[in-house]
């Protein structure tokens, strides 16, 4: 019987992150995947390598993308036998693919794998509503012209009005924000914490690009070099002035600032065992050694992102470990509210002990060490590919600095995907602080 392995994270790439409808409004999520995964081969030197697996997908896709995985593999200098396995998680997607890819090369059913995730809303799939869609069906079908013709028989213009994705839950028709908005609401979370959280966010992902961090984390893709959703001047005083975007009540804290934007962008991430990371003189950057799925039923009222609390808590349960046991904390900023929200959860004797089924409160984090080099409020959020991003730039702080990290990923659906990262050593004194 084969024994556990460790999983080593070798590291990853991405391309920039583009507000959606701007500089990649004319690229596919086959485009960017592939650009992304072309920037990891040349990075690591896998041209006419065979990967055991690439398991990657797009949270908003058209139905041409039904094996998009496998069709970027193709695009790339990796060697066609590897295979390309399309999934899907929502915001969790790539750091779910990450997970599968951990349990197989631990049990030693493969040697490494990539993760990866793309998403564009600029190239949103745009449908007709069901009843011209069956004509279409039934035209292509029919076998002479009178047939064909008879399809569109009392069309009506109405039929043919496009219908455009939505990102609103289909069992609340809430969209994302207004269910952040009555988590903030049931939290407490006051507009101005939140705004503190966004710009120290722009603040420490400034400084990393200034400082080079970014250097071998980011591919130039389309002539664009880094994030356009950065903003390295942004005040305090300027987010302060913005509009409420989801509840324009005066109960409404949730701005374009403090929430993230629409983005397009890809991200993807090299696993394996160290046995082959040695094989070809790869060094390791970090260990994913635990991952947890979630979900909540924010159907009845629990918030619909905070599924993280319970994948985390559970995920502490198994190992053993405390919330105040890591160095590094990268909790996905979907939005300002929901991350604060998370915080108050876990210091919370009565949530922990009626939703998480604890005795005692998880406790506080120490803040300092919570997205030091920026999160998605800063960078942007292509749905799919946030979880590669932050397994890459978290194996890149381990690999410097040492230690344990935790990640927490909020998703769609009242789900949330969780992981634990150690570093190859311990904890090299104090842990980094993004430069001022």
């Amino acid at each position: 019987m084969t024994s556990v392995r460790k999983v080593a994270v070798i590291g990853g790439v991405r391309i920039p992150f583009c507000r959606s409808n701007t500089l990649y409004a004319d690229q596919s999520n086959l485009d960017m995947m592939s650009a992304a995964l072309n920037g990891l081969v040349e990075r690591y030197k896998l041209s006419g390598v065979h990967i055991d697996e690439v398991i990657g997908g797009a949270v908003v896709s058209h139905s041409r993308d039904w094996n998009l995985a496998r069709e970027a593999v193709l695009n790339t200098k990796l060697a066609p036998s590897t295979p390309g396995v399309t999934l899907q998680q929502a915001c969790g997607t790539s750091l779910q693919a990450a997970g599968i890819l951990m349990a197989k090369i631990a049990a030693g059913e493969i040697e490494c794998g990539i993760a990866a995730g793309s998403d564009t809303t600029s190239d949103a799939p745009i449908v007709f509503k069901s009843k011209f869609a069956k004509r279409l069906v039934e035209a292509q079908g029919a076998k002479t012209l009178k047939d064909r013709l008879g399809a569109f028989k009392g069309l009506s213009l109405s039929e043919l009005a496009p219908q455009p994705p939505s990102t609103g839950e289909p069992r609340t028709g809430l969209s994302m924000g207004q269910h952040t908005e009555l988590m903030a609401q049931d939290w407490g979370v006051s507009r101005a914490d939140q705004d503190q959280l966004a710009y120290e966010s722009h603040h420490k992902a400034a400084a990393a690009y200034r400082e080079g961090w970014m250097d071998d984390l980011v591919v130039p893709f389309a002539g664009v070099y880094r994030d356009n959703n950065l903003r390295e001047d942004i005040s305090l005083e300027k987010i302060a002035t913005l509009k409420n975007a989801f509840d324009k009540s005066e109960r409404g804290t949730l701005t374009a600032a403090n929430s993230t934007p629409l983005t397009d962008g890809a991200a993807c991430v090299l696993l394996a065992s160290e046995e082959w990371a040695a094989a070809r003189g790869l060094p390791v950057m970090a260990y994913l050694t635990h991952t947890q799925n979630a979900a909540v039923n924010f159907v009845a009222g629990d918030g619909l992102l905070m599924a993280p609390t319970v994948a985390v808590a559970k995920m502490l349960q198994r190992t053993g470990l405390k919330l105040q046991d890591f160095d590094f904390y990268e909790i996905h900023e979907a939005f300002a509210a929901q991350v604060i929200a998370t915080l108050k959860a876990w210091e919370d004797p009565v949530y922990c002990r009626e939703k998480l089924g604890l005795d005692a409160p998880l406790g506080a984090i120490d803040r300092t060490k919570l997205n030091v080099k920026g999160s998605s409020l800063a960078v942007g959020h292509p749905f799919a590919a946030t979880g590669a991003r932050i397994i890459a730039n978290l194996g890149k702080l381990l690999s410097v600095h040492g230690g344990r990290g935790l990640i927490s990923v909020c998703t769609a659906g009242g789900m949330g995907v969780t992981a634990i990262m150690e570093g190859t050593k311990a904890a090299q004194g104090s842990m980094p602080i993004a430069a001022e």
